[in-house]
């Protein structure tokens, strides 16, 4: 069991790496154009304090979600994160489950694990490796291209002393 699900650890983090990216990306629209109506983010303009955490979090979240410069990109959002929480959430209070603080602190911590584990593979890189893999020639292929030959250069050997 453990095997099996450690054969699939790269693709939940991909998995993860993408979720984290849309769900940041998505608080960017609602910030930036204001999409969906009715949300919290009506009244931001684009040239205030969460105007240019949307800005972030629109641009970089899509980067987090493609998987480009992934280590950097989470490294930036969660100390936006951090500052989130605490230029906007802890002087409300103390505990973030009373100062609405939880999501910032879960952004944080997510953004903290792909910085440091990088971006997994996504499915366009897993797609371009199994386009390459046909080109490559996988070690116990030339393992056995090898001992071919020294088998034929063994036969012609033999075969020279007989004749």
């Amino acid at each position: 069991m453990d095997q099996t699900l450690s054969k699939l650890q790269p693709l939940a983090l991909s998995l993860f790496r993408f979720i984290t990216g849309l769900l940041l990306f998505q608080f960017g629209v609602a910030k930036l154009f204001k999409f969906p109506p009715g949300t919290m983010f009506e009244k931001v303009e684009l040239f205030s304090l969460i105007g240019a955490a949307g800005t972030l979090e629109l641009i970089l979240g899509g980067l987090l979600m493609i998987g480009l410069f992934s280590r950097i990109v989470a490294f930036i959002l969660a100390g936006e994160m951090a500052f989130a929480y605490f230029m906007g959430h802890f002087p409300k209070g103390f505990y973030p489950l009373l100062n609405n603080g939880s999501l910032a602190i879960a952004f944080c911590f997510a953004c903290l694990y792909l910085a440091t584990s990088g971006p997994a593979r996504s499915a366009s890189t897993l797609q371009w490796a199994r386009g390459n893999d046909s080109k490559r020639v996988s070690p116990n292929r030339q393992q056995r291209r090898h001992s071919g030959l020294v088998r034929k250069h063994q036969t012609s050997d033999a075969q020279a002393r007989i004749g």
